[in-house]
């Protein structure tokens, strides 16, 4: 039996796989800051009870009129660029994942395309809640793994404030506006996405959703008098899913990469709630300091967190580290990403 490998025409020697390597990161929070103090004013909480119970301190609004989640990620492209010495006219593909698109229609990543003059690119959004990010990158990674791409952004971007009430509690003191992303160009060293494990279960929407607003429920003014166009959330459930999703799709992960937790240099979770991001690393006996936490800083920015943790701590990470990302949100929509860090 003949056996044909695919060669290098230079070097005759067999070709190495091509994998998707993140080479840039970039965030973006908008600068109006939202305090605890400044919710006591607002609802009947406190600071301590809102730190206590979730971890956070403040959180960063959009308040700029006329501005909307195309603004911020725009913001995170522009920086993606000049980071990485490339030329709007160099995208080929540009994912947004986001709960708060500009518009029912388009998609708000072909607005950000037009925005930053990306003229030879073509984007699509992924709405799949606080497992955007992770949805968009794995699908991005596939036109780079391909060989279709070899410029691809994919950007996590949410104005929360726009779907949150503030007369509401449970919600209002959790969420906060954000951006953040990350360019994917093709590797052959090894580094870069090494695999991927995601989940659904859409049984879960009864305790995480927008009640009114899509076909289901189109708005007219009886939902909007029953304030049906926030974020609802029953917490409980929510909290004992996330971590059960997120632990279980991490070990899995690593068990089916023959590594163990040690072989682990950092877990980037999804910053819905301090309690369930140290809930997460102690079930998977990690360190608090390998673990990375930013949510005091900007609170749950949806699809946004992970690549706002990767910014915050970019300098931290080492070529070669090794990286799980992993989050859980509404829907229900979970999932965990192995890599290789390449840069």
């Amino acid at each position: 039996m003949c056996r044909i490998f695919k060669t290098d025409v230079l070097n005759r020697k067999p070709m190495s796989k091509i994998i998707a390597a993140i080479t840039g990161v970039a965030g973006y929070v908008p600068d109006d800051v939202l305090t605890n103090q400044d919710l006591e004013k607002m609802v009947d909480t406190n600071d301590e009870w809102i730190r206590t119970r979730t971890g956070i301190s403040e959180r960063r609004i959009l308040r700029e009129p006329g501005k909307a989640t195309s603004d911020m990620a725009v913001e995170v492209v522009k920086q993606l660029l000049a980071k990485t010495n490339t030329r709007p006219e160099e995208i080929e593909m540009l994912i947004c994942a986001t709960v708060t698109a500009d518009m029912v229609f388009p998609d708000t990543a072909n607005t950000i395309l037009d925005k930053v003059g990306a003229k030879n690119a073509f984007g699509f959004d992924i709405n799949a809640a606080c497992s955007g990010f992770l949805y968009a990158l794995t699908t991005g990674a596939k036109f780079i793994e391909s060989g279709t791409f070899k410029k691809v952004i994919v950007v996590g971007a949410d104005m929360m404030s726009s779907i949150i009430d503030y007369t509401d509690r449970a919600t209002c003191i959790i969420f906060g506006d954000g951006a953040g992303g990350v360019l994917l160009e093709p590797s052959k060293d090894g580094n870069g996405l090494i695999d991927a494990i995601l989940r659904a279960d859409g049984a879960g929407r009864e305790f995480l959703h927008m009640k009114a607003g899509g076909s289901l429920k189109p708005a007219s003014a009886e939902t909007v008098a029953a304030r049906e166009h926030f974020v609802f959330q029953d917490g409980r459930p929510v909290f004992k899913a996330a971590v059960t999703g997120m632990v279980n799709t991490t070990q899995e992960l690593l068990d089916r990469n023959d590594m163990t937790i040690d072989d682990l240099k950092w877990l980037v979770p999804h910053q819905a709630n301090l309690r369930i991001i140290k809930s997460v690393g102690e079930m998977l006996g990690l360190a608090e300091d390998r673990v990375m936490v930013n949510i005091h800083k900007y609170g749950n920015t949806t699809a946004a967190t992970i690549p706002l943790c990767l910014t915050d701590y970019e300098a931290q990470i080492k070529k070669g580290d090794t990286l799980v990302l992993t989050a859980f949100g509404g829907g229900y929509t979970w999932g965990s990403i192995l890599i290789k860090w390449a840069y």
